[in-house]
């Protein structure tokens, strides 16, 4: 279990996906998403959700991320938040977002 405090440390916030790239040269196939937090700026993540959607359908989409995760390097990437997603029968990452238009920053709680 972990403590409400530990909760407190992460700031989740809702953006919107401006740019998606393909990430060429990794194990699993990913995406390198460019993202609008609003007041908390713009983001780069990596996010292994090739399966259920194209760069089309990405792009203007809002999602829900952590954005206070350490930077992660993956290959020559640099990951600068966690986009938040859930696991379906199949492995496949499904993406959280939510169900209205939000302002980009939204903080969840």
């Amino acid at each position: 279990m972990i403590s409400w405090e530990d909760f407190e440390k992460m700031d989740i916030r809702c953006g919107t996906i401006l740019e998606v790239s393909d990430f060429p040269g990794i194990r699993h196939p990913a995406y390198q998403l460019k993202i609008d937090f609003g007041e908390m700026g713009i983001k780069r993540s990596s996010a292994q959700i090739t399966s259920l959607y194209t760069k089309e359908q990405l792009i203007g989409k809002q999602v829900i991320g952590i954005i206070n995760m350490p930077v992660k390097q993956i290959a020559h990437f640099f990951s600068e938040c966690l986009v938040l997603g859930v696991y379906n029968e199949h492995n496949q990452v499904v993406l959280l977002q939510p169900v209205s238009p939000v302002q980009n920053g939204s903080k969840i709680g």
